[in-house]
């Protein structure tokens, strides 16, 4: 098990760094660093609408979406220090292109890894994963990726998708897509699977359309849940994304390409 989420800036670093112990990074620590995002928050990295993170530091290193295109994916990457050849696990939360259109020519550059993909994928993208002699599992039921990691398996019916899981002393954190089966329904879901409480929530929540009132009361969930801490982007919306920093303070991760956040064993 993973401890805690580490969430202090560290203004001298190229990227922003979160520590909740007030500790500097262990080099045993689980790392998720955000690639993909509609915001840059380091000079030199490409913002583009579409959302992908990387997580490392457990038995496998996991590619969750790839964003929307390839070459931004990749190059944010490189200017991050991040070795592609080094990931093993891909996640497609779901079909969209902005959270699938990177993975061409991901694959291009590396193929050595196992692509999670949910079963109601067209057959076109599973022909690719063959095509690059990538390994494909597609995802109906929840799955373990490895110790410390999981997958809801599909949910929703209209758009279906699935959440990345990792488990830390602190609880669950929960990384999303777009969240289109609801963001509440995903992280209830979690915690049903995980038998945790929901730690960190992040990614896209798919409140962009969504009134005031309606951010409110997800707000008001998102605390009977137990969620401590959030990191919304993406899909989220402007003004939901402001709510959510008003309300949870010193407990709102501002999320962006460059943002790295700690799970300190």
């Amino acid at each position: 098990m993973f401890g805690n989420i580490i969430l202090i800036l560290c203004a001298m670093s190229l990227v922003p760094n979160f520590n909740l112990a007030g500790e500097v990074a262990s080099v045993d620590s689980v790392t998720i660093t955000v690639v993909y995002d509609n915001e840059a928050l380091v000079k030199g990295l490409v913002p583009s609408w579409g959302f992908s993170c990387l997580v490392q530091g457990l038995e496998k290193t996991i590619l969750f979406d790839t964003g929307g295109q390839g070459e931004i994916l990749l190059d944010n990457m490189e200017r991050l220090g991040l070795d592609s050849q080094e990931v093993q696990v891909v996640v497609l939360s779901h079909l969209h292109g902005d959270h699938t259109g990177g993975l061409t020519d991901f694959l291009r550059v590396n193929p050595r890894v196992t692509v999670y993909m949910l079963d109601a994928f067209p057959d076109h993208l599973k022909k690719e994963v063959a095509k690059r002699d990538a390994k494909l599992l597609t995802v109906q039921e929840p799955v373990e990726i490895c110790p410390g990691a999981f997958l809801t398996g599909e949910m929703g019916k209209a758009i279906p998708e699935q959440a990345l899981v990792i488990t830390t002393d602190k609880g669950l954190v929960v990384i999303t897509g777009c969240a289109h089966p609801g963001i509440i329904e995903m992280v209830e879901k979690s915690q049903d699977i995980g038998k945790e409480p929901p730690h960190l929530v992040m990614g896209g929540f798919h409140l962009f359309g969504a009134s005031r009132k309606q951010v409110r009361e997800i707000l008001s969930q998102f605390r009977g849940l137990g969620v401590t801490k959030t990191c919304p982007c993406h899909c989220t919306g402007t003004e939901a994304i402001e709510m959510f920093q008003e309300t949870y303070g010193r407990d709102y991760i501002q999320c962006g390409v460059g943002q790295v956040i700690h799970l300190q064993r």
